[in-house]
């Protein structure tokens, strides 16, 4: 099968499609021949190095998380799957940028009819994520959330998980995406230089005096910017978990909203028409440098999703 690959740390250029072989298949392994894995801004980390300390890469390596496909052999033991089961789930191993995948027969739900295949496939890291954050920091009717990185992935998702629970969302993003984040009620912010003192004047401006909780997807000096704003750093949750540490707020990510339960939901909420998952572009496998390009350059509106 093709897969992607790369074999040392780097830019976007190291990357490569490889002909491989998928793992054995185990008792309890499933076989899924993908027809769409999304990408993340963490897969970009992992290849450059950045992370290597929390995160290291073991050469060759492969790539992706995201998954949703079709069951095309399963191990002795799986009784929960069949050929042609139509499924969407995860991979822990780096594996799911390729044309099948190989994974335990509990990281995957199953996919609803009528949800597309890219918005399938690009649910899990996003999804899990999103809703581990807004969890971590119990939104209630009423309250408002500032949303940082409000836009991509995980962020529009949280916009919208937050609005389901009836909070008013302050949402700092590109000015391209506002009517994206009007749409879903959420107020824009525009980043960049002054941003905290128009937050302050929009958290006014809405009748709030101030905020009440903070979800940080970008990083930065936003963690801090949250408590500046009088954010107690319990309702505070940062995907920085070197900020998260030095200041005591939470850093709730994917692996506290990695649950079977949690994406089930997540899938049926979006093929019922209540949560949206943008998929800005979507790229055939081989062309995974130019999808990592447009991630990690263009700020895209929600994800970028490889179709192998």
């Amino acid at each position: 099968m093709k897969a992607v690959r790369f074999h040392r740390y780097g830019d976007i250029d190291v990357l490569g499609v490889e002909e491989v072989e998928p793992r054995p298949l185990g008792p309890r392994d499933v076989l899924v021949r993908v027809r769409a894995a999304g990408i993340n801004p963490g897969e970009a980390k992992i290849r450059t190095g950045a992370l290597h300390e929390r995160f290291p890469a073991v050469f060759p390596s492969g790539q992706g998380s995201d998954l949703a496909g079709t069951v095309t052999a399963t191990g002795d033991a799986v009784t929960d799957w069949a050929p042609g089961d139509a499924v969407l789930g995860w991979s822990w191993e780096r594996s799911s940028h390729a044309e099948y995948v190989v994974v335990p027969e509990e990281q995957l739900v199953r996919k609803p009819d009528g949800l597309p295949w890219p918005v399938a496939g690009a649910l899990y890291v996003a999804g899990s994520t999103a809703w581990a954050a807004v969890a971590a920091v119990a939104p209630r009717a009423g309250e408002t959330v500032v949303v940082s990185g409000a836009t991509g992935g995980v962020g529009s998702l949280a916009v919208q998980l937050l609005r389901l629970r009836r909070a008013n969302v302050v949402a700092v993003a590109s000015a391209r995406h506002r009517n994206w984040l009007e749409s879903q009620g959420a107020t824009l912010v525009a980043y960049g230089n002054g941003v905290t003192e128009r937050l302050r004047r929009a958290i006014e401006g809405d009748g709030a005096g101030t905020a009440d909780a903070f979800l940080d997807f970008h990083g930065g000096d936003y963690p801090r910017t949250a408590l500046s704003l009088g954010v107690l750093p319990h309702r505070v949750n940062t995907l920085d978990h070197d900020a998260a540490d030095a200041l005591g707020t939470r850093s709730h990510g994917s692996a506290e909203g990695t649950d079977r339960a949690v994406l089930g939901e997540l899938a049926g909420l979006a093929a019922g028409g209540r949560i949206e998952v943008p998929v800005s572009r979507t790229h055939p496998l081989t062309q995974v440098r130019a999808a990592f390009t447009h991630l990690e350059h263009d700020h895209p509106l929600g994800k970028v999703v490889l179709l192998p």
